[in-house]
């Protein structure tokens, strides 16, 4: 079992000798008679924590507390100091000291206050290891090896650091702005709160405002007797994803720029003000700053929304991740079917940095979760990722006709499946096709809007 470890800083050497006698064999002590020498070791090894005497010569105990705290934040300080100096206590306790004691010592108020602030990191320790299993369990893979990606990685870390500053991630369709939003909840404060995602584009208008906010009973025509809880009040202690941002409805909007500038809002129909504290982080493949021009999104809205910016790059801008990223889905899609394609032949490999990626990560995706499913050897070929060389390095097919051929079953697949399953296939296609526009989607399979979204949730895509 790992013992704590404190610095013992006093410039009187009897005081030093008394406190080693007393916590000997309970922690790994380091005495110091100077902040100077405590400083220079904390550097080299940080402490738990530090026993800081406030009166020593040179650089004073009030004076080293921020440089202890510069050093490693967690690094708790407990200061010594004379009975009547209360002014330098609470100097001190402003600097972010924990607690603090009174010469002359009675060791038993030493050892309370010990154990008090050692509760505090085991406890800080607790929760750090919980944050780790949850990242570890929930945070889906953010595969790349770019520096591009690299960076906005390190970047999305910084602005997980806040457990309330709102972020926009912008991006076009497929890049991972969902994942990202994911990373940004599991890395924060908020980890162990609810991640709460709002699709602002599948909500019709007229039900966005009561899906966010929630109703009271009887609010409306078909409103539940009982009232019902919206997604914001879902989010409580957590975070708000809500993505495709800039299909909000102005009325929407208007409500959602009081929550973020006050944290209160009120049900559709309610009169009575509510209060919640969650973290907003929205999302969009929109420019919203021509939709400004244009009077469809509020400029103040927008400015609460982008305190912090993260820019996703598409996938073409970052070529190199291209084959790790497919490779992972391989993985992925090995386990989901149960089976054991080693890897991606080099001609593959080739296509697949030379295609176009339209719809970006997620048009990858399906791409290798087509080749898994069909291909029959070792590796994935340009064939079973369906990767034919007229699609290499080309525009997309524009026609209807042409569209509909790309989406044709692959050779080898039996056309006999049951319905459900040839219904997947095309509804799969049509919305790879459509970079996940179901709009277009529903154009292409020549059905109406509400008939695709049906059709699509029963067949759980």
């Amino acid at each position: 079992m790992n013992m704590y470890s404190l610095f013992i800083v006093d410039d009187e050497e009897s005081i030093r000798r008394t406190l080693e006698i007393a916590l000997e064999g309970r922690y790994r002590l380091a005495d110091f008679p100077d902040a100077e020498s405590a400083v220079a070791a904390a550097r080299i090894d940080p402490p738990d924590l530090v026993l800081l005497d406030l009166g020593l010569p040179g650089m004073s105990g009030i004076e080293a507390i921020p440089v202890f705290r510069a050093i490693a934040p967690e690094i708790l300080i407990v200061v010594i100091t004379a009975y009547e100096d209360v002014k330098s206590v609470v100097s001190a306790m402003k600097g972010g000291a924990y607690d603090y004691v009174v010469k002359p010592l009675d060791i038993d108020t030493l050892e309370m206050s010990i154990g008090n602030a050692l509760e505090s990191i085991r406890l800080k320790k607790e929760v750090q290891a919980l944050q780790e299993r949850y990242l570890r369990e929930n945070l889906p893979c953010f595969v790349g090896e770019s520096n591009t990606i690299r960076d906005v990685m390190e970047f999305v870390g910084l602005l997980a650091r806040s457990p309330d500053t709102p972020v926009l991630i912008l991006g076009e369709t497929g890049t991972g702005k969902e994942l990202i939003a994911s990373a940004i909840h599991y890395r924060s404060p908020n980890f162990r709160g609810p991640l709460i995602s709002v699709n602002c584009a599948a909500i019709p208008r007229e039900l966005i405002e009561s899906e966010l906010f929630g109703y009271e009973k009887g609010a409306f025509s078909g409103a539940s007797a009982a009232g019902k809880k919206g997604m914001v009040e879902q989010a409580e202690g957590g975070t708000l994803f809500l993505d495709e941002i800039g299909d909000l409805s102005p009325e929407a909007q208007a409500k959602l720029l009081r929550f973020l500038e006050e944290g209160e809002y009120y049900r559709v129909g309610g009169t009575r003000k509510l209060t919640v504290r969650a973290r907003v982080v929205s999302a969009t493949n929109k420019n919203l700053q021509e939709l400004i021009a244009k009077k469809l999104f509020r400029e103040d809205l927008y400015y609460r929304l982008a305190v912090a910016r993260v820019e996703l790059p598409a996938l073409t801008e970052r070529r190199d991740d291209i084959i790790p990223i497919a490779l992972h889905f391989l993985l992925e899609f090995n386990r989901k079917f149960g089976r054991s394609f080693n890897g991606i032949s080099r001609e593959a490999r080739e296509a697949l940095r030379r295609y176009p990626w339209k719809g970006n990560v997620r048009e990858l995706r399906n791409f290798v979760e087509r080749g898994v499913l069909v291909g029959k050897g070792t590796e994935l070929t340009r064939e079973d990722l369906g990767l034919k060389e007229r699609n290499i390095s080309t525009e997309p097919p524009s026609t209807v006709e042409e569209i509909l051929h790309t989406m044709l079953p692959p050779e080898g697949v039996d056309l006999g499946l049951a319905h459900e399953s040839v219904d997947r296939h095309f509804f799969r296609e049509a919305l790879r096709v459509a970079c996940g526009n179901e709009t277009q989607a529903a154009q292409l399979l020549r059905i109406n809007y509400s008939t695709f979204r049906y059709r699509r949730r029963k067949l759980g895509l």
